[in-house]
C-alpha cells in the first residue's frame, strides 16, 4: 500500500503521514517524488511516497508485524476499550467473510498499548497466507479501521500462533547464520525481511561476539547482512 503526502519539508511530510495512518516512523519507507527546490512556477513543498504494503509483494512493511517497541515494558497498560475491540473484531470477521471465508475474532491479550487478536478459521491458511502476508495486509487495515477510534491502540493479528512461530524460525535461522559467519569469516545476507522482522535480528544478534549487523537494500523489504567484526590491533 502507497500513500501520497506533502509538506513544507520532508520531516513535517513524514508527520503527516504518521498522524494520518497511525503508524511509528519505523513501521514505513519513505520514496522522495519532490524535493521542494523553489521554481519560478513551483511551490516550494516536499513531496513524498509511503510504502506500506499490504499486498503480496517483495517487501511488506505492512505495519505488519508492527514495529516492535521493545520498551513497551515500561508503557503503562491501557483500560480495555470494549468498543474498540468489538468493532475491530467485527471488521476483521466482515472483511474475512467478503473474502468468501468463515473466522471468529477474539481478543487474546493485552498488553501496553497493543490489543493481539486471534482468528480462528478452518481457513486460517489461506488468511496467513505466504509468509505471514495476507496477515499482515489485515493487520494494516485493522489498525487503519482503530485508528478512527481509538487512535491510541495498536492492533496485532495473529491466527494459529503463526507469529510466534514466525519470530522464533527468525531468531533461529539468524543465530545459525552468525554462527557460519563467524567461523569462515564471510559475511552473509539474510533474506529479504520487513522492519520488524529486521529488528529482531539486529536485537538477537546484538550481543553475539564478534559479530554486527546492518541492513542492505532499498524499498520496503531490505536484507540484513551479518558480518564477522575484524579485530583490531
Amino acid at each position: 500500500m502507497t500513500r501520497d503526502f506533502e509538506g513544507k519539508t520532508e520531516q513535517d511530510a513524514i508527520n503527516q503521514a504518521i498522524e494520518a495512518l497511525h503508524i511509528e516512523r519505523e513501521d514505513f519507507d519513505v520514496e522522495i517524488l519532490d524535493n521542494g527546490r523553489r521554481g519560478l512556477f513551483k511551490k516550494a513543498n516536499v513531496k513524498i511516497r509511503v510504502h506500506i504494503d499490504s499486498a503480496p509483494e517483495e517487501e511488506q512493511e505492512s505495519f505488519i508485524p508492527e514495529e516492535e517497541d521493545f520498551d513497551q515494558e515500561e508503557e503503562e497498560d491501557l483500560e480495555p476499550n470494549q468498543e474498540l475491540e468489538t468493532s475491530v473484531c467485527e471488521f476483521i470477521d466482515g472483511m474475512i467473510s467478503r473474502m468468501g471465508y468463515e473466522s471468529k475474532t477474539t481478543v487474546s491479550s493485552r498488553k501496553g498499548k497493543k490489543v493481539n487478536l486471534e482468528i480462528s478459521s478452518e481457513s486460517s491458511n489461506i488468511i496467513i497466507g505466504r509468509k505471514g502476508k495476507n496477515l499482515d495486509a489485515i493487520q494494516v487495515l485493522a489498525n487503519v479501521y482503530a485508528g478512527n477510534i481509538d487512535s491510541e491502540r495498536k492492533i496485532i493479528v495473529d491466527s494459529e500462533g503463526y507469529r510466534i512461530r514466525h519470530e522464533e524460525q527468525i531468531i533461529k535461522n539468524a543465530y545459525r547464520t552468525a554462527m557460519q559467519v563467524r567461523k569462515t569469516g564471510r559475511s552473509r545476507l539474510l533474506e529479504p525481511m520487513n522492519p520488524y522482522e529486521r529488528r529482531l535480528v539486529h536485537t538477537a544478534l546484538n550481543d553475539v561476539t564478534g559479530i554486527e549487523t546492518k541492513s542492505e537494500g532499498e524499498g520496503l523489504y531490505k536484507q540484513v547482512r551479518v558480518i564477522c567484526k575484524r579485530k583490531r590491533y
